[in-house]
């Protein structure tokens, strides 16, 4: 009888943890969903993605978050009105180089997406600038960001 019961114990303490890391999922989704750009600012990129995911979503998109490592430059995955949009996040204290552009121009060729998005929550290099338009890559910067996260709010 009391190796059922143990049994039955761990069962219980199994399905208990999944209910509470749904929960604590759910919670961090809800916050991140009423984040604004001071909270964008303290988040860490992997937060930064899921907050983009969260708005997409809102917005009408499909979204699709690329595994954390090997992503050949993309963190969303952007399908809306037949197009696919590759995505870099740069949540970021300084200034986004060349490098985030050129990651998600060769991003959207292997996605075989329609076009590059980088979005961030600072501003971008002049020579970030230059390669994104010879790229035909778009920049997201803070003061896009924010028109971006009042749109998806007032998105039911």
């Amino acid at each position: 009888m009391k190796p059922f019961i143990v049994r039955a114990a761990a069962v219980i303490g199994d399905i208990a943890a999944a209910v509470f890391d749904t929960l604590k999922e759910e919670e961090s989704r809800k916050r991140l969903s009423y984040s604004g750009i001071l909270e964008v600012d303290t988040m860490t990129g992997k937060e930064f993605e899921i907050f983009l995911y969260i708005h997409f979503e809102k917005l009408g998109y499909n979204v699709t978050l690329t595994q954390d490592s090997q992503d050949y430059g993309a963190d969303l995955i952007l399908y809306k009105d037949g197009l696919k949009t590759v995505v870099q996040a740069k949540r970021s204290k300084n200034p986004v180089g060349i490098k985030a552009v050129q990651e998600v121009a060769g991003a959207v060729r292997h996605y075989k997406g329609n076009k590059g998005r980088v979005i961030t929550n600072n501003k971008f290099t002049e020579n970030a600038c230059k390669l994104a338009k010879s790229n035909d890559v778009e920049l997201w910067d803070r003061k896009r960001l924010i028109e971006f996260i009042l749109i998806a709010k007032n998105c039911k």
